[in-house]
């Protein structure tokens, strides 16, 4: 059986927990660690094949690929000392930490793979980031709603910035659904006409038939009519100047990335390898 071990156990390791085991016939086995004993329950009491072990090490010890899923700021702390094999996989869904710092951690030569999960891989629907690309990782990524590999760290530093602009999106697609509400149109409908034509939605399409080609960029005009209602609104309200400010924003944070990775210092490796 397959074994997967979770370190950290927050919001993304629960949609990770939840997207690999609900509904299906012969889920992975599941070791969480027991940082946060009562968080860590709540998915091993719901799915049987997750089980919370006694520490770190000992979910390390039992899982062919492992996940790290800690907070940056609890990365120095909870990594240190621990012992990899390198016959396993390491996965990391910590934000900001690069690849040659992470192996410092931990201290092993295991492959190891940067990725984006977000909270919709619980219902299959999310196209993951990865770096560098991974048979294990891509096969366990494309379960969940797709794997999307990027060829070095400074892409994956762009997607990471895109990343910060999701809750912005769905404030809009909530924004105008609750406009609609307002209408009288019962929200569920309106909610589920505004999010049909995400492009994220194409995209998880064409991950789920085995497509690997470059998505074809959407353009506004492929939605709108010269003259048109969509037109109109998209010009009144997204304006040139509306489209600086947002590059403006993504250039700073951006920035903001690749100065801390430059900043930090490097991190002592662990006790031993395994």
């Amino acid at each position: 059986m397959e074994q997967i071990g979770i370190i950290g156990v927050g919001e993304i390791a629960r949609a990770i927990v939840e997207g690999l085991s609900d509904g299906v016939a012969e889920p992975p086995r599941i070791h969480l660690s027991p940082r946060g004993a009562a968080t860590a329950a709540e998915p091993a009491r719901r799915y049987p094949n997750a089980q919370v072990r006694a520490d770190n090490q000992d979910v390390a010890d039992r899982s062919d690929v492992l996940i790290l899923a800690v907070r940056p700021q609890d990365a120095a702390a909870a990594l240190p000392g621990l012992r990899i094999g390198d016959g396993s996989v390491v996965v990391s869904a910590i934000a900001g930490i690069g690849i040659d710092e992470l192996r410092g951690m931990p201290g092993t030569d295991a492959p190891l793979v940067r990725t984006i999960p977000m909270p919709a891989v619980r219902e299959r629907r999310s196209v993951t980031v990865a770096h560098p690309s991974h048979p294990v990782v891509d096969a366990l990524f494309d379960r969940l709603g797709g794997t999307l590999p990027v060829a070095d760290e400074a892409a994956f530093s762009v997607f990471s910035t895109l990343t910060g602009t999701l809750s912005t999106h769905y404030r809009y697609l909530a924004t105008l659904t609750d406009w609609a509400s307002r209408q009288g149109v019962p929200a569920e409908e309106a909610d589920r006409y505004v999010r049909g034509p995400s492009p994220g939605n194409r995209a998880r399409r064409r991950a789920r038939a085995g497509r690997r080609d470059p998505l074809p960029p959407a353009a506004a005009g492929d939605h709108e009519t010269a003259g048109g209602s969509s037109e109109r609104i998209r010009t009144t309200w997204f304006d040139a100047a509306n489209a600086e400010a947002l590059t403006r924003a993504l250039d700073g944070f951006l920035a903001r990335l690749r100065q801390v990775r430059q900043r930090r210092p490097p991190v002592l490796s662990g006790t031993g390898r395994g």
